[in-house]
């Protein structure tokens, strides 16, 4: 009973947490601390991703999301954006109608939570990490390394055309 409780307590904290970092990322006036929520964020999905043993998504959670895509976002932000200047702030005119579609989409998709009620397991197959792993380094690992080669370039790329702007 008590392993349960604590399981179920576990859950709804890290979503808290995910909701609420998720809301400081798109309603902090500093764009460089909203890039820093979204993080938090994304690790609290990786922390469910953990919590519901799909211990692969949360690693690539962790490492596309968090060590890649982010990285990239902060290295833009600072490459492009005066970001130590105080009178950068991020500006939004349309609150009202993201919290109108928010609230839409929110109400139908608990409608339809509500209506839908299966009882039927999904039976999958299970895969290893270790199955995973020698596919991309047998299968799949000539696009992997193209796809590591374009993003180098496109790095590559926004350093050559922010520089030419300083």
């Amino acid at each position: 009973m008590w392993s349960n409780y604590i399981a179920t307590s576990l859950f709804y904290g890290i979503a808290g947490v995910i909701v609420i970092f998720s809301i400081l990322s798109v309603t902090l006036k500093n764009i460089f601390y909203s890039a820093l929520s979204l993080i938090v964020a994304l690790l609290g999905i990786a922390a469910i991703y953990i919590y519901l043993n799909a211990e692969f998504l949360a690693l690539i959670q962790i490492l596309i999301y968090i060590g890649a895509i982010m990285t990239l976002i902060i290295f833009g932000i600072m490459l492009t954006l005066k970001i130590s200047d105080k009178t950068l702030q991020q500006h939004n005119k349309q609150q009202g109608l993201s919290f109108l579609v928010s609230g839409a989409l929110a109400a139908i998709l608990i409608l339809i939570f509500i209506r839908f009620k299966t009882t039927e397991a999904v039976s999958l197959k299970a895969v290893s990490l270790a199955d995973i792993g020698k596919e991309l380094l047998t299968t799949y690992a000539l696009p992997f390394e193209v796809i590591s080669i374009i993003l180098l370039a496109a790095l590559i790329g926004a350093v050559v055309i922010s520089s030419k702007d300083m």
